[in-house]
């Protein structure tokens, strides 16, 4: 097993080199046309996949198109349509409360900068950055979802847990470029092969490079993986 200790950036950009080969195009996997359906998937997806979001949504936009309809929408009437998601209570007042914001304060447009998202109920760095990355092209900075952070300790990317610390550590050892995709590659990794509970070492095309390799296994199909 490879020591943990501080990544440098020439090992970082050699894993993500390697991975970005092995997952090309990756992208988000949340279903949306355009910002606002975007931006409420994200908050949709916490603590919830985005397979599951992905099948609440189509019903949730065809009754409340854009934001103004979810503003004067009654919470009750949200909360049937997104339950399956979990924490749907708490989902349903930000997101309404997000609505009203972005109807009034905004003209009905989702906001193009870190400042304006993160002042949204239900808004926080890693919904701001998928929204800013996926939809306007922005990268400012890194998303930090579940896979994310399991990935960058497990790895040895960041020594931290805390979310804004590894988004911190993680902006510090990769090229600015290349933020906006380094999310949406560790995602696709974490899916794949670096699992929560059983990861497959032994299939993993950066093992060499892990400080956590050594669990073995392997999934049907991962044979061709490097």
């Amino acid at each position: 097993m490879t020591p943990r200790g501080p990544m440098t950036r020439e090992k970082a950009g050699k894993i993500y080199t390697i991975l970005k080969r092995t997952y090309p195009g990756s992208h988000t996997a949340l279903e949306h046309k355009g910002p606002w359906e975007l931006l409420v998937a994200t908050i949709l997806s916490a603590q919830c996949t985005d397979a599951r979001v992905n099948k609440v949504t189509p019903s949730l936009f065809r009754k409340y198109p854009a934001p103004e309809d979810i503003a004067r929408a009654r919470k009750t009437d949200l909360e049937k349509i997104i339950r399956s998601t979990g924490f749907y209570h708490n989902k349903a007042t930000n997101i309404i409360n997000a609505a009203r914001v972005i109807t009034e304060k905004y003209k009905g447009m989702v906001p193009r900068s870190m400042e304006k998202l993160v002042e949204l109920p239900g808004v926080a760095r890693k919904t701001a950055n998928i929204v800013l990355y996926h939809s306007f092209g922005i990268i400012d900075g890194i998303a930090v979802d579940t896979h994310v952070k399991r990935l960058s300790y497990r790895m040895g990317l960041t020594l931290n847990t805390d979310p804004v610390k590894i988004e911190r550590d993680l902006m510090a050892i990769f090229d600015r470029k290349e933020w906006g995709e380094l999310s949406d590659t560790l995602i696709q990794h974490g899916r794949t092969l670096c699992k929560a509970r059983k990861p497959y070492c032994i299939a993993c095309p950066v093992r060499s490079m892990c400080p956590s390799a050594g669990y073995g296994g392997r999934p049907a199909g991962a044979a061709s993986i490097p």
